[in-house]
């Protein structure tokens, strides 16, 4: 199938938009120009005002949300941007995007679907490649910043399976985003003595919330009908490799021989076990 340029622009868009929140946290965690609670609460309460806007401009309204999948978001935050206080954005990229295939592809195997030889290969691989990203070693990924990333990839995992059959899919984030605000107001409140913040933390929490978030989402949703569903878990690879690039070209990080090996390990992993799962009658959008 080929692709019109339409879709190829709206696909490479909402990637650079993905990739975007890993540099963006990563920039005001690493410094400390806000706290965690606070680049949290701002972040959804961004998102939630960017979706809600769309949602209206667009002739509908907030609605289909559900208060699990709002605690479920606001979760998957926290954990985010409490793993970018100890991991890099490249490291925390690849850890992101591995956890959330492995967590969709596993819950296929869960509701019965038979992986082959291949794609339990691959499946391997992509956790060996994660393993590899924590080993013991001067360039060995913090453990504890590993695994509230890998937390957070198994959440929005859980959060795309939960939503991928709403009907308003703009809709319904954006209830869910709204949803999430009071869950985020209690986070917040609880931690007030502690937080720290700067106009340029605040600005980056609200760039990732509205627009790396926000529209980036609706980005994604408006190439979706084009790709299949396979095609768009593969795209989707590309996120940490452009996170890389970024945290290279613009945060100054390292791209350690550890984290080529690893991504290349996750990377392909995953890849083999996706472009392997057999194409089904609504492989599309």
């Amino acid at each position: 199938m080929r692709l019109g340029t339409r879709t190829v622009l709206l696909t490479v868009t909402a990637l650079v938009m993905f990739a975007g929140n890993a540099l963006l946290c990563r920039a005001a965690m690493r410094p400390g120009l806000i706290d965690v609670a606070t680049f949290t609460g701002v972040r959804l309460g961004a998102g939630a005002i960017a979706l809600v806007g769309i949602a209206l401009a667009r002739g509908s309204r907030p609605r289909e949300g559900s208060w699990a999948s709002s605690l479920v978001l606001v979760v998957y935050a926290i954990t985010f941007s409490l793993a970018y206080l100890r991991i890099g954005a490249s490291a925390g990229a690849l850890i992101l995007c591995g956890a959330i295939q492995v967590t969709m592809i596993g819950w296929g195997v869960i509701r019965g679907e038979r992986p082959s030889a291949i794609e339990l290969v691959g499946l391997g691989v992509a956790v060996a490649g994660l393993l590899c990203l924590t080993l013991p070693g001067t360039r060995a990924v913090d453990l504890t910043g590993a695994g509230l990333m890998a937390v957070s990839g198994v959440l929005w995992g859980v959060y795309s399976l939960r939503g991928r059959h709403a009907r308003l899919p703009v809709a319904a984030n954006a209830d869910n985003f709204v949803r999430s605000l009071p869950f985020a107001v209690v986070f917040v409140s609880g931690l007030i003595g502690a937080s720290h913040v700067t106009s340029t933390g605040l600005e980056l929490a609200a760039i990732s919330g509205a627009l790396t978030t926000g529209v980036g989402y609706i980005l994604w949703y408006a190439a979706l009908p084009a790709l299949t569903a396979t095609r768009a878990a593969i795209v989707q690879l590309a996120t940490p490799v452009l996170a890389g690039i970024g945290a290279t070209l613009l945060l100054d990080e390292p791209l350690t021989v550890r984290i080529v090996g690893a991504g290349a390990l996750i990377l392909g992993g995953v890849a083999l076990a996706i472009v392997t799962t057999p194409r089904r009658a609504d492989d599309r959008g």
